[in-house]
């Protein structure tokens, strides 16, 4: 029987843990999925929890560098100056034991994920310890040591996907990915982030658009400073259906980090919860539109790790299991209390922020005033004459 949704698990992907303080703290994940369990989405019909196997070095080697396997596994006894030059031992990724194994892991839950969509066991698919879509080539970068969400593509791609679609709506740019696949006009990459004259990683510019024969394959909408959900959605909505459509992708793979929300400690947009359901709304539906339903969705990051993570996740898994969660449902009890004894914080008692965003078209006009209708104008004027289609209309 073919399943809903797919959720790779194992209590193991919280072994990818840089340290006490650290911003990318593995409670974030473990909350999230416990509001999942007692919200009973975890453990309704069609839904799937299944194993987790870890990657070995010929799919880590899709994306990465042998050296820098190498290095990732024997960090422990490698200098402070070797670490560094791969990325890690610095204050954004610090070596933690067994680094290389819980990384391995994060990828083999996403490539898992994968999988079960190709290979049609599930129509859709979620990891929420993965999307660390910062980390390069041959190095680390901005809590990222291996690029889950890349070596899911490459292994798609090496399993015979001819086009594969990449949307990540973290504020954070999604450098990593983009940069594996920006000469590849078999994989379309579309980040909606902040601008990076304002937030790491300091890319992602319209401009940025696809390498030599992948031109109009990345797609950057760098939105400013002080978003809010409207102003979001509408760049979505102006940027995202079009270029799914024009490319025809035949399975689709998100990043839903949710950083952009405005409680967050890294980050300067003002999403709320609300919005960022919306968001995954839309890419549910658009994954129906055109990939028959194949949906691959993973994590990524989010630094408010009591109320904002495990409700915009729990809506995440919800909305893939085809069973989206009513905004004014209440937060279960029980899963206050374990927050609370897990976190010392008193945490918000309902899935919504009390908002309903109505984001205007963009065929209702261009408002050369706005900066965010500004930022849409020129990733639409960097990429959709590409696929032969007009920015203005």
């Amino acid at each position: 029987m073919t399943a809903v949704v797919t959720v790779p698990w194992d209590d193991r992907l919280l072994d990818y843990d840089f340290g006490h303080d650290h911003p990318l703290a593995p409670v974030r994940v473990d909350l999230a999925m416990r509001l999942a369990r007692h919200l009973g989405v975890l453990d309704g019909p069609g839904v799937a929890t299944v194993p987790v196997p870890g990657a070995d070095d010929a799919l880590l080697g899709l994306v990465h560098d042998a050296g820098y396997l190498d290095a990732v596994r024997h960090a422990a006894h490698a200098t402070h100056a070797e670490r560094v030059r791969y990325g890690f031992g610095t204050e954004d990724n610090p070596y933690f034991p067994g680094m290389h194994e819980a990384s391995a892991l994060i990828v083999g839950a996403s490539v898992e994920a994968a999988r079960s969509v190709w290979t049609g066991r599930s129509a859709h698919a979620v990891n929420l310890a993965g999307g660390l879509h910062h980390a390069m080539r041959s190095h680390a970068s901005g809590f990222c040591v291996y690029n889950d969400p890349a070596i899911a593509i490459a292994w798609l791609l090496a399993e015979g996907a001819s086009r594969v679609a990449y949307v990540d709506v973290d504020v954070h740019h999604g450098d990593g990915v983009q940069a594996a696949f920006y000469d590849d006009p078999r994989v379309l990459t579309i980040s909606l982030h902040e601008h990076p004259r304002t937030l790491f990683p300091g890319t992602g510019l319209p401009e940025d658009a696809g390498g030599p024969g992948a031109e109009g394959h990345a797609a950057n909408v760098a939105l400013p400073a002080g978003t809010r959900d409207e102003a979001w959605l509408r760049a979505f909505d102006a940027v995202v259906p079009p270029l799914l459509a024009a490319f025809a992708p035949d399975i689709l793979v998100t990043q839903h980090g949710c950083d952009t929300h405005a409680l967050d400690p890294l980050a300067h947009f003002l999403l709320t919860v609300d919005g960022q359901r919306a968001a995954a709304e839309r890419l549910h539906r658009l994954a129906h539109t055109h990939t028959h339903g194949r949906w691959v969705a993973l994590g990524g990051g989010g630094y408010e790790v009591v109320d904002v993570v495990p409700r915009i996740w729990t809506h995440v898994l919800a909305e893939a299991a085809e069973r989206p969660i009513a905004p004014d449902t209440p937060v279960p009890q029980e899963w206050l209390e374990y927050a609370r004894n897990r976190t010392d914080q008193d945490p918000v008692k309902v899935m919504t922020d009390g908002h309903d965003p109505a984001p205007r078209s963009w065929d209702s006009g261009y408002d050369p005033g706005d900066p965010v209708d500004r930022a849409i104008l020129a990733t639409r004027r960097a990429v959709f004459p590409w696929h032969g289609m007009d920015p203005w209309m």
